[in-house]
This record gives C-alpha cells, structure tokens and sequence, in this order.
C-alpha cells in the first residue's frame, strides 16, 4: 500500500510548527512545556505508526525545471529511523521536563530540539537526493545550536564549532557526490534525476536501475570517488575515524540532548546513509565474504573505528565522555557490519541500529540523573551506587550489559552477526583478511571492559566522599526505564526463540520489522528472508569468538586502571587526533582575524566593494567555465575593447600625475560618454557601421568640451551646470540619431535631476575627505568590471530573443487587451510593469541615499 502524503507531510511538518509555537507556549506553561513538547513528539510516533504496512512513495513537486521533487519514501529502513526519533524524542523531551528544571534557554532548548526531530524526519523519509542533502545540514544547523546551549561557556562554544566544523564539511562532500550521481544518470537511465526512490527513473527505482548506475559509474571511473565522497559525508556524521572528535565534545550539551542526538539520531544519520546507498554499490547476487570495494571501505573504516574509539572509551574520565567513545565504536560496527556483503552484513547493520538506540539512549539518560543527584561526572569520584538508586542500578545492569555484547542481552545478538560476518569474510579471502575476524575480537573486548566499568559505578565500592544520593524525580526516572525494558524484551524474544517458547505477538513483531529493514538494505532483487535471532545451540567459530571476547574481558578487568592510565599516557602529542584539528584551527585563527578585519571594518565602501567585486567575478567564472561569449556586433565587438583599455590608461595616467582629481573624473566621464555614444549608435541604427555625420561630431565635442569643464569647476553649483549640459548634448545625439522619444525622455529627466541637484547642493557636507588615489584607481577600474559585467549579461540574456516581443505585440489581439491600438497595449499591459519596476529601482536608490547621508560623519568624511 502506498504511503498517504498529507500523513508524510504531517509527520515532517508538525516538528517545525511546534518548534515555531514553542516561545508562545512557554509563556503560558513555563518549564512544563517540555510536555507539550513530548506531545508532539507523541503525535508524530501516532503519525509514524500510521505508516507501518505502506510501502513506497510520494511527494509533490519542488523545482521541475531541476526535477527536484519534495518526495519522501517509506520502507523497513526509514520506519525504524522515524520510529527511533520519535519514540526516543517522546523519552527524552518527558526526562527533560525533570533534568530542565531551572535551566537557562528553555524555549530555545525545546524549539531546537523538536526542530531537530522534523530534520531528522526528513533525512529518514528523503526520497531525492537534494531534499535529504538539506534536511541532512538542518540536522548540523540545530545540533549546533542544542551542542552550544550554554552560550556563556567557551568549553560549549568550542564542541558547538567543531562539530559544525565537521559534520557540515562532510555533508558537502556527500553534495559533490550527490551530484556526481545526477551527472552519470544522464548515461544510466536516459535523463539526469535527483530521484532516489519513487518513479521508474529512479536510481534505485528498480534493480536494472541500480545496475545502470553501477555500470555507468565504472565506466566514467568516477565509482570509487563517489563512493569516498559518500563515505566522507557518513563518517562525519557518524563519527568515524579520524572524524570522531567532535563527538566527546558535543558532551558539553545538556544529558538529554547527548542522549537524543548520539542514540537515536545525529549520529545514526550517517549509517543510516551507508543502509540506504548500500543497494546502489553493493552488487546483486554479492555473497557473504566477497570483497567488492564497498566491503573494503566501510568494513575497514567501521572495524577500525570500533577498535579505536573503544580503547579511548577505555581512557575516559568522565561517564558521559566513556559513553561518548563508546557511540563512536558502536557506530562503527554498524558501518562495518552494512560493509559486510551478503545478508550477514544487512542483519548486522540493521539490527545494531536497533539494539544501540535502546541500551545507548538509556545510559546517557542514567548518567544524567547519576551527574544530577550525585554532583559529579567523574568516574574516579563514583561507586556504590546501587545503594541508594537500587531501580536506577538495574535499568544501568540491563543497558550495560546489553552494550557489552553478553547473551542473553540484546546487543549480545548484533554482535554475534558482526563475528559470523568477519569470520565468513575472513574464511572465504584468506591471508592478510584473517585480520578482519581478529580485530573484530580485539575491539569487542575493550567494548566489554568499558560496558563493565560503567556497570561498576553501581555495583562497586561507594566513595565516602560521595555521601547520600537522592532518588530521582519520576520524570527523569520513567524513560530509561521505558527504553531499557524494551531492550530487555529484545534480549527475551531472542532467548525465546532458541527454546521455541511462543511469547506472543511481540516476538513476531520485532522480527517482522526487523525483517523489512534488513531487506531494505539488500540490494534490489534479492529475495527477502525470514529473519530470527537466538542463543547459540551449538559450537560455531562466531559463538568461540563471542565466547574469547568475554573470557578476556574477564581476564583484563581486574588490569583496568593499568590500561586506563596506559592508554591517557600515550595520548600526547600527535598521537591524539585532537591535537591536528587544534593546531590546524589555532594556524588559522590569525589569518581569519586579519580577514575579518579588513572586511568587516564597519564603512559602507568596503562592504560594496566585496560585494560588487565577487558578483562580478564569480558571473564572469561562471560564464567561462560555461564557454559562452557574448554576439556583439563585429566592428562594436572591435572598438570596444579599445575604448575601455583606453579608459583605463588614460585615467591611470592622469591618477598618478599632476593633474587633480576632478579633472582625472572628468575625463573619464568623456570617455565613458563616448562608449555610451558607440553602444546607443549600433542599437538604434542596427548598423555596425560607425561613420558618423558633421552634427554629430559637433554635438559630442561639445560634451567633450562639457565635461572637461565640469573638472574645472570653480563650485558645486557650476560643476552641475555644466555637467547637464553633457546630457542635454547627449539628448540632441538622440535626436539626430532618429529616436525622438529617447530623446524626449533624456531631456525630462536631464531638467528634472538639474534641479533636484541644486535643491540638495546645500544639503550636502562641504568636505567629502581626502581622496587616495590608488582607492579611486581600484574603485575605478572595479567600476568598468562590474559595467562590462552587466553588459556582457544583458547580452548574453537577450542574445536568442530578438524577434519575441515584436512577435508577441504583432500577434497580440488589441480588443482582447482592451485598446484599440498596439500603442495603448503597450502602454497599459507591458508599461505598467516596466514603471513599477523603475519604482523599485528609485526607491533603492533612495534608500541608499539616506544610508549615505546617515554614514556621512562615521569614518567616511572628516
């Protein structure tokens, strides 16, 4: 059944609508607006169950010119990703009405974090590659906000930088990706398409789709590159090696905002990424241990990612950095475990999803009523705790051990998809890919020692420094002990399925649902199978693996503070990945200082010169790499040329001569003037042929002789008189060049802007400040850049329409258009919107007059 549109729409929407009420609402119900914001977040997981048995897409239409569409689509994947924000957004925003409690920012902290769902809805639901690109960078945008919360501590404002640092370079790296992919459609399927899901030209509209775009792909040889670009984009977002340094930062936000972000969603954004482009690189038909490129990059990127990140959780002082750490290793097994060719590689994936937003969403939320009620965060200052949080202890017990991989908890079950995936991978290439099942080992065992250690913060000896412990309010008590029965029912549903114990519809459920997201990440035309999970009956090299990692962890725990300070004794220097993007971001800090300086130096001069100088160089980039060139008139496309370089070294001769400023102006008014006279004469005569006649000669000598005397001026008021004068000559060419209307026009405003002119004349300062010359020669030369620009525009603009509004007019039927004559047409239908257009253009000017005269004593005169 086809997904409904206005459920889509809704479920995407409502997130926003109740981050915009959020500011009113809180004015009415204070800090309990935390539960309507959990009552948003309750009604999109009723929206979300709504679309459980649909399967497909919808969506409206966007930009067609792009074939850029709003389109969303639903399967197995993007319903355990929208259930997961929401559901866990439900526990989170409920814990926060608890945790929140006289907390600054409140309204923004809620707004952000519902704004914040929505984009999360949308990168789940995203069917075209430009829609999720933008909710994908509204996920960066907001959780630069929530990171950052506490405005007033430079240790917030550093995690917030870094992570936007990171994850919105990433995300631009995946763009350049996205578009490589748009280019080679063109060969694949016929038309270029933005369109992931969702129309038979699709990318992954069906499996011959995909094929064509792997094969189109190899043969452009942009395949690998796509695939790194893509992976740049997921391994920053998720965390992954060496890109994994801004999550332990990103610890500086509130509890409840690490627990939503780094369990259900920031994070899970990436691998979701890796789940959903896995159809379209992994070949149909791939078994499992087969080495495609795919399983190179992501398996040795996820494996080595666990392995690190969960040495460093190993080295963590503080439990929210351990848990930090330990989201980086688990997301690394999730993206080495979609690496994994075959259905190993989609079970292991996809079920960790599941498994890590349950156990990981509940421990952040117990390490923020530990950090609340006991005052600390540092493990060295924690013990015992279990005697005065016993309900506390046990939620911790059921989400730790689940996080350790110990059976029959329900992480236990993923991993032991990982082993069997390794070992399948390391049994069918051999040699130097043994490794695979060994590092998967390695890494597992320091997952087990810091999953244990955490667990000891509860069951270990109290510190007598800790004193008494408050039990927490039922608002931050209720949600961890939501998630983690659900974890623990995973984990029965598994030990009931090894005894064929019926447990009802709920065992049926979770392997169903988690049936439709692994065949969601398979690729297309591979037959669907029945997915179960359960204890291992039997000897197996994965179940011997599950088994080494836990006797080993066994054996190392007891050397646990030798490994801890071990680990932080070696990570000094270069060795920490820290200590790159420091020094990298501390080398540029004083050229972006000096940058800002000369940019920012609050005179208006400045700001237009950046601004018209990069307008004119990126159109006249833009029109390069385009190769496109303006039809100028043969011998108007000659003289050209000559006239503006003659421009400028005239003026720049005169500039840095004796001759004054005003006379230097003068000049290059004359100049100027004759270009004008050069364009005008080629368009109203459609003649290239630039012989002019006696009065024509007189008539621009006379502007010459003008102009030259509005440089000597001995004052204002002659300098404008004698400056009209130029433009009444310029009028008179008019009228010899045949086109009396022009002229009729040029003399109204001429007359017109004489006498606004001498209105104003004193109004205006007596002192402008002194001139620099090498500023003039820059503003002049920027000046002729940005006219040739325009010129060249308009050119290239009107170059294919020369016939179209004659057309139009002559076709034009006069009674329809309500006049008798095309002359009236043209004055009420086509004028009209000419004249509102001059209005707008008058008033901007206007606007930037009283600027002007407002800055006229802030740095700009003296």
């Amino acid at each position: 059944m086809t997904p409904d549109l206005a459920v889509l729409l809704a479920l995407v929407g409502l997130p926003f609508l109740g981050a915009a009420a959020v500011p009113f609402v809180f004015r009415v119900l204070g800090e309990r607006t935390a539960y309507f914001a959990a009552a948003v977040a309750l009604v999109c997981l009723g929206l979300v169950s709504q679309l459980y048995g649909t399967h497909g897409s919808a969506g409206v239409e966007w930009i067609p010119t792009l074939d850029v569409s709003l389109r969303f689509y639903v399967d197995g994947l993007s319903l355990l990703i929208a259930t997961l924000a929401t559901g866990v957004g439900v526990a989170i925003l409920t814990y926060s009405g608890g945790y929140m409690h006289g907390e600054p920012g409140q309204p923004k902290y809620y707004a952000t974090l519902l704004a914040f769902m929505g984009s999360m809805l949308g990168v789940a639901l995203a069917a075209d590659l430009i829609t999720l690109f933008l909710f994908w960078e509204l996920t960066s945008l907001t959780s630069f906000l929530l990171i950052g919360h506490y405005t007033d501590q430079e240790s917030s404002q550093y995690a917030a930088r870094k992570s936007m640092l990171i994850t919105v370079a990433g995300g631009l790296f995946m763009l350049v990706g996205f578009v490589i992919l748009h280019t080679v459609s063109v060969d694949a399927l016929g038309q270029a398409t933005w369109a992931l899901f969702g129309g038979e030209n699709a990318m992954l509209g069906s499996a011959e789709n995909a094929e064509a775009m792997r094969a189109a792909m190899e043969e452009q040889g942009v395949f690998w590159l796509v695939l790194a670009l893509i992976g740049i984009g997921a391994a920053a977002k998720s965390a992954q090696v060496p890109l994994h340094i801004w999550l332990p930062n990103a610890m500086e936000a509130p509890t409840p905002v690490s627990a939503f972000l780094h369990s259900a969603t920031m994070v899970k954004a990436g691998v979701y990424l890796v789940g959903r482009m896995r159809p379209l690189f992994m070949p149909e038909g791939a078994h499992p241990g087969s080495l495609e490129l795919w399983t190179l990059v992501f398996a040795t990127l996820g494996l080595l990612t666990m392995t690190v990140t969960a040495i460093l959780a190993v080295s963590a002082t503080d439990i929210k950095e351990l848990l930090a750490y330990s989201t980086a290793s688990h997301l690394g097994l999730i993206v080495a475990g979609f690496g994994f060719a075959g259905h190993l590689g989609a079970e292991t994936g996809a079920f960790h999803i599941l498994n890590h937003a349950l156990f990981k969403a509940t421990l952040f939320l117990v390490a923020g009523i530990i950090a609340h009620e006991a005052g600390t965060r540092k493990i060295a200052e924690l013990g015992g705790l279990r005697e005065d949080l016993p309900f506390t202890a046990v939620i911790a017990a059921v989400a730790a051990l689940g996080m350790a991989g110990i059976p029959p908890f329900n992480g236990f079950y993923s991993k032991e998809f990982l082993f069997h995936g390794a070992w399948e991978t390391g049994a069918a290439s051999g040699g130097i890919f043994w490794l695979i099942p060994v590092v998967a080992v390695f890494g597992s065992v320091f997952t087990f020692l810091y999953s244990i250690r955490f667990l000891m913060l509860f069951f270990g000896e109290k510190p007598d420094e800790l004193g008494h412990v408050h039990s927490p309010p039922l608002a931050m008590l209720a949600p961890p002990a939501v998630l983690a029965t659900l974890a623990g029912l995973v984990g029965i549903v598994g030990v009931t399925s090894t005894f064929e114990v019926y447990l009802g519809p709920l065992g049926g459920f979770i392997n169903s649902f988690v049936g439709e997201v692994i065949h969601a990440v398979e690729p297309l035309g591979a037959e669907s199978e029945t997915f179960h999970y359960y204890l291992p009956t039997k000897a197996s090299p994965w179940a011997g693996m599950s088994a080494a990692t836990i006797a080993l962890g066994l054996v190392a725990y007891p050397q646990y503070d030798r490994l801890h300070h071990g680990i932080r004794s070696l990570l000094k220097g270069p060795v920490r990945a820290n200590w790159w993007y420091d020094n990298a971001t501390e080398a540029l800090n004083p050229n972006s200082d000096r940058l800002r300086d000369l940019v920012q130096n609050g005179l208006l001069r400045t700001y237009a010169t950046w601004t018209v100088a990069a307008f004119a160089t990126l159109t006249i980039l833009g029109y390069v790499a385009a190769g496109v060139s303006p039809n100028l008139p043969s011998t108007l496309g000659s003289v050209l040329p000559i006239v503006l370089v003659g421009t400028v070294l005239v003026v720049t001769a005169m500039l840095f001569s004796n001759v004054s400023l005003r006379t230097a102006t003068g000049v290059a008014g004359v100049l100027v003037a004759g270009v004008s006279a050069l364009i005008g004469w080629a368009v109203l005569t459609q003649d290239v042929s630039l012989t002019t006649s006696v009065p024509i000669v007189l008539v621009l000598s006379l502007a010459v002789v003008a102009a030259l005397a509005v440089s000597r001026a001995p004052s204002h008021i002659a300098g404008v008189l004698t400056l009209s004068i130029l433009g009444f000559m310029v009028a008179i060419f008019f009228i010899l060049a045949n086109a009396p209307d022009l002229a009729l026009t040029q003399l109204v405003v001429e007359t017109l802007v004489l006498v606004i002119f001498l209105l104003v004349l004193d109004k205006l300062p007596a002192f402008y400040g002194k001139w620099n010359r090498v500023r003039v020669l820059r503003d002049g030369a920027l000046s002729l850049v940005v006219g040739a620009t325009v010129f060249v525009t308009v050119l290239l603009t009107t170059a294919n329409q020369p016939d179209t509004i004659a057309t139009t007019l002559a076709a034009a039927s006069y009674p329809e258009a309500g006049g008798t004559n095309i002359v009236n047409v043209i004055l009420v239908d086509f004028r009209a919107f000419d004249t509102m257009g001059e209005i707008a253009v008058v008033a901007m000017a206007a606007l930037s007059v009283v600027t002007l005269v407002a800055l006229r004593e802030r740095g700009e005169t003296e």
